[in-house]
């Protein structure tokens, strides 16, 4: 079955080339004008297999349809946006986006980008444990299980967003070891960002606001200034 995706575009001018580069692409493609019909269609529909979502709508922005999005759904999504300043592409990402593209852009970097999030979310990451037990407190036993895609703390399930259960697996399995974000981007995103590595940290704050007691004093995620990151299990 060919794999869904939905383009959310105010542009009919770029949503129809984006169409049909996605169609030749074998994707089954929907469109949305703006966000409200976007979120309708999730909705109604259920997600599909991937999202492209511009920044600048008419009526909802771009940031709030992805805020919504993330609150049920993983979809991959990759914001496509003539916006590219630094803090626009941080809000995208912490607002829950996967990946950022500038227009104007080659539309083989966007399919190559989109078939890297897909790769993402097929491939089964091998693992030695079933489980593994991040913080043994009674009142907050954070338990990860790569095989089932799950965390639970305190007994309920934590949502993550694809990226984010990605990066922290890549993080348990080298416990103690500190990942440097060229590695981290290496290994999770498959090629790097802009140059830069502000994709890994806003990934790592998201992150932290989900597994840490106080994110602004991690002790489970920890930040090893100037080389990276180490997930200190049971911390």
């Amino acid at each position: 079955m060919s794999a869904q995706l939905l383009i959310v575009e105010d542009d009919p001018r770029v949503r129809e080339s984006l169409r049909l580069a996605m169609e030749d692409e074998g994707y089954v493609v929907a469109e949305a004008e703006c966000a409200e019909r976007a979120l309708d269609q999730v909705h109604t529909f259920g997600a599909p297999d991937v999202m492209i979502v511009d920044l600048m709508l008419g009526g909802m922005d771009g940031f709030t349809c992805i805020r919504e999005v993330r609150r049920d759904h993983d979809v991959p999504i990759i914001v496509v946006s003539a916006r590219d300043d630094t803090h626009d592409v941080v809000a995208a990402l912490e607002a829950g986006a996967d990946d950022f593209v500038t227009k104007p852009f080659e539309v083989k970097e966007l399919t190559a980008r989109i078939r890297a999030l897909r790769r993402r979310t097929r491939n089964t990451i091998e693992r030695d444990v079933v489980e593994l037990v991040l913080d043994a407190a009674p009142d907050r036993r954070l338990v990860l299980c790569p095989e089932r895609g799950s965390l639970r703390l305190a007994g309920d399930d934590v949502h993550l967003t694809i990226t984010e259960f990605r990066l922290l697996c890549e993080l348990a399995q080298n416990d103690g070891l500190v990942l440097s974000r060229q590695v981290l981007l290496d290994r999770i995103w498959d090629r790097g960002f802009f140059g830069d590595d502000r994709i890994v940290d806003v990934h790592v704050r998201r992150l932290r606001t989900k597994i840490e007691r106080d994110p602004a004093d991690p002790r489970l995620l920890v930040t090893v200034r100037g080389l990276g990151y180490r997930l200190d299990v049971g911390s």
